[in-house]
């Protein structure tokens, strides 16, 4: 029996995307989704009643980060990520597989797994302080973290400079200790700007990859057969898992879709499609993956999380997204609204008593003003990250939900190039 069950409910008339029905042992996520990311099993700033509030079905954590602290064996006795957490809806994790990419090649070149090409000068400089002011690593090398070779990739800890070898096999034993709902397969996420050639490897390395996450998976499920419900939680968290296989092969046609015709032929739960991607074609590159990924299985694109990138990814058939931006900006000052984003820090906003966006419901905007939330932030008041996060959240959720519903009800066309024209203006 499968750890999850997969409804299609309606389909988009003459594109991939679609609206289901996502049903876990621990609830269901209606979708299109927007999973919330909580890196360390903590979305930073936020409590678990805030993070419901905001209107999340589902959390995702980081396999890489937990591994390190607190350790997936303290996880497990908890009871899971979820227990762990105080968490009682459906989870994720990660493989580590992009910490090989953002400790490795990123660390080394200063890239990120979106080129930049396409991108005004103004989201570039944003972009850019962002990443330089959200740096998660305690300790600063000369050298990357990440080496990769056949076997797996090689990490030093942020924490002590220690050697760790993540290998497919290990990826998938911490993930079946930390005791997600839905878990990935070991991948090599490559650096945009990557040649060719180098996409190639990677691309055929990450099949080798899965292959061996999958046989790991299966030898896992295998043990626990014939086992009563206490026998099988002292082995693991007690959770049924679903594995789901990644797509790779950088900005090539020819490489997404042998990866994604490769990653089909073997019997995931579901997919996660990777990065690498120009900008500009985010939509082009997930139509040409999800052309082949059969459409019974659902599809989750891993690391996307901008509103305008959100209803490209749903028009060509994705069903699940997560990414550390939304609550990334705002501990930033960077806040969504209708009409685009805005700077909190801006000197306009320091009289403005009106809220963030008056059409959002969203405990911050209901309660505060604008001209409130740039005080904390100029007085550096841990609030301002609290409160900033809440309306970002609530504001990406509540546009993916609203995604949902035009899909159901047959708007969606209409609502995609009402909010372009908002956002844009």
């Amino acid at each position: 029996m499968s750890a999850i069950t997969f409804t299609i409910e309606k389909r988009l008339p003459k594109f991939l995307g679609r609206a289901g029905r996502l049903e876990t042992s621990h609830g269901v996520i209606e979708t299109p989704a927007f999973v919330t990311v909580g890196t360390k099993a903590t979305v930073k700033a936020l409590t678990i009643e805030q993070i419901r509030d905001a209107g999340a079905e589902v959390v995702l954590a980081n396999t890489y980060h937990l591994y390190f602290e607190p350790g997936e064996k303290i996880v497990k006795a908890a009871g899971g990520l979820g227990a762990f957490m105080g968490w009682n809806g459906p989870t994720m994790t990660d493989s580590g597989g992009f910490q090989a990419f953002s400790l490795g090649a990123a660390f080394e070149k200063g890239v990120g797994k979106i080129s930049k090409r396409g991108i005004s000068q103004e989201e570039k400089r944003s972009e850019s302080l962002i990443e330089e002011r959200s740096r998660d690593i305690s300790i600063r090398p000369e050298s990357p973290l990440a080496t990769i070779t056949e076997d797996g990739v090689s990490f030093k800890s942020y924490k002590d400079g220690s050697t760790h070898l993540f290998t497919p096999e290990r990826s998938i034993d911490i993930q079946h200790d930390i005791g997600a709902d839905i878990i990935f397969a070991f991948d090599e996420c490559t650096s945009p700007d990557a040649s060719e050639a180098y996409q190639k490897e990677a691309l055929e390395r990450t099949n080798r990859w899965a292959k061996r996450s999958l046989k790991r998976h299966q030898e896992l499920q295998e043990s626990e057969r014939g086992s009563t419900f206490r026998e099988i939680q002292s082995r693991t968290s007690g959770t049924p898992q679903a594995l789901f296989g990644i797509v790779q092969g950088g900005r090539v046609p020819e490489f997404r879709r042998r990866s994604a015709t490769f990653t089909s032929s073997l019997p995931f739960d579901g997919f996660g499609i990777g990065g690498s991607f120009d900008k500009k074609d985010i939509g082009t590159a997930i139509e040409w993956v999800n052309e082949i990924l059969p459409e019974e299985k659902p599809r989750h694109l891993l690391g996307i999380g901008e509103p305008l990138d959100l209803f490209e990814a749903v028009q060509n058939g994705c069903d699940l997204f997560d990414c550390v931006t939304p609550t990334r900006l705002a501990r930033n000052a960077s806040l969504y609204t209708t009409q685009g984003k805005i700077n909190i820090l801006n000197a306009e906003f320091r009289s403005d008593l009106s809220p963030v966006d008056g059409t959002c419901r969203c405990y911050t905007c209901l309660n505060y003003t604008k001209a409130y939330l740039a005080h904390l932030f100029r007085s550096k008041e841990l609030l301002s990250n609290t409160l900033a996060s809440i309306h970002n959240l609530t504001f990406i959720i509540s546009l993916v939900k609203g995604i949902r519903q035009a899909i159901l009800e047959g708007t969606f066309s209409k609502m995609k190039e009402d909010f372009e024209k908002r956002y844009l203006s």
